[in-house]
This record gives C-alpha cells, sequence and structure tokens, in this order.
C-alpha cells in the first residue's frame, strides 16, 4: 500500500490536505440514494446535488463503486416531473388552496429509478435526468443533458445528450465487464492497477486475456 495506508471507503474526505473532494457513501443518509465504495464528488454536500427527490414516489438513485462525479453535476429525480396526459401540466395538488387530491403514481410520468453503473466518470455541471441507466465505464461529458440510456464505456456528450464513440473495441469492452474489477479486493486492485492505467490497448487485452483464462 502506498505509504503503508490502506484506502478507507469510509473516510469522507480521501484526499490529504482537501476537503474538497468527497467520498459520497459515507456522507448521505437519503435511504434512497445507494452508493458504492469510493465512489467520489468534487464537492462536500452531494444530496444537494440530488434533486426533486421525493419519498412518496418510491425512486431510487442508484450508483457504483469508484465512480467520478464532478462539481455542478446534478441528479434530477422523478419528482421532477408533471403530470403531462391532462390538458394542464400546473401541479394544483401541491401548492396551498387549491383543490385537487394528489394524483395516484399511475398518472405521472415516473421514470423509474436511476441507475449509474461502475467506474464511470461524469464531467463538470452535467445533468442527469430520471430513470436514465448509464452503463460501467462510460464517460459523460461536461455540460451534457443525459436523457437516455448510455451502453457501458462510451462517451456520451451534448444537449441532449448522445454517444459520439465507444472508449474501446468490442472486444476489450467484453473483456473489461468480465474483470469487474471494482468487486475485486483491495490488495487484486493494487495488483491490477499497472494493467489498468496502461495505454496499451493491445497489452492489455493480451494480459485481461490470460487472467481471465487463469480465473475461469
Amino acid at each position: 500500500m502506498k505509504n503503508g495506508a490502506r484506502p478507507d471507503p469510509n473516510q469522507r474526505f480521501p484526499v490529504p490536505g482537501t476537503d474538497a473532494v468527497t467520498y459520497v457513501k459515507p456522507s448521505v443518509k437519503n435511504l434512497n440514494i445507494i452508493v458504492g465504495e469510493y465512489t467520489y464528488f468534487s464537492g462536500d454536500d452531494f444530496e444537494s446535488r440530488v434533486t426533486h427527490h421525493y419519498d412518496f414516489n418510491g425512486d431510487k438513485l442508484i450508483i457504483g463503486k469508484f465512480c467520478q462525479i464532478a462539481s455542478g453535476v446534478e441528479f434530477v429525480m422523478n419528482g421532477a416531473n408533471h403530470q403531462m396526459n391532462a390538458v394542464s401540466t400546473f401541479p394544483f395538488y401541491i401548492m396551498e388552496g387549491w383543490e385537487q387530491e394528489v394524483p395516484p403514481l399511475s398518472e405521472m410520468p415516473l421514470k423509474g429509478d436511476t441507475v449509474i453503473g461502475n467506474d464511470v466518470w461524469i464531467g463538470q455541471n452535467a445533468v442527469i435526468l430520471p430513470g436514465v441507466h448509464i452503463g460501467d465505464g462510460a464517460i459523460i461529458g461536461l455540460n451534457s443533458v443525459v436523457g437516455t440510456d448510455i451502453p457501458p464505456y462510451s462517451v456520451a456528450v451534448g444537449n441532449p445528450a448522445s454517444v459520439i464513440r465507444r472508449r474501446f473495441d468490442e472486444e476489450l469492452i467484453q473483456l473489461m465487464l468480465s474483470l469487474r474489477w471494482w468487486d475485486k479486493s483491495v490488495e487484486e486492485i493494487n495488483g491490477l492497477i499497472p494493467l489498468l492505467t496502461c495505454s496499451d490497448l493491445a497489452k492489455v487485452k493480451r494480459e485481461l486475456s490470460a487472467l481471465l483464462s487463469r480465473e475461469g
């Protein structure tokens, strides 16, 4: 381990000398926000970036391990949606003095849980809309507005965000999805770091193929 230290997923501020970066898991209290170990946020109040998240909708924000979430990112949850199958979208039912019962959830345009995979990098000021699923290893460009699902190991940018390329060829993507390095022990991940940070992708494919063959 570096300097003999072992990474602690329950340490709120993982970067020595600064509180500008926080591990998300130990900082959240909302039971409908589920975050994996070592996912970090460039800020000190992650829950404030999850908006319109009302208990009566029952939707969850689920984020995997080792994600990198830049400052200004916002996760817009289902409570932001208004009833769209009537002639007015105005939410009379939440305003004092108006005579409208709360519509049943079946009448609301709910999109389900928002699910972010593992090792996902979300760039500064990106907005993730309700019900979106972002696959493992994806990259979301800064200022993007993500309203549709993004496949694993894809790069998506823009408003609305669209996939501009896959990060790797299909063979390497499948090797990475089979490896699932984020589920391994700290010791195993430390041993994999030279491979995970190697830019020689042909070498990575060879070594991953050999590793997975031994494990399989």
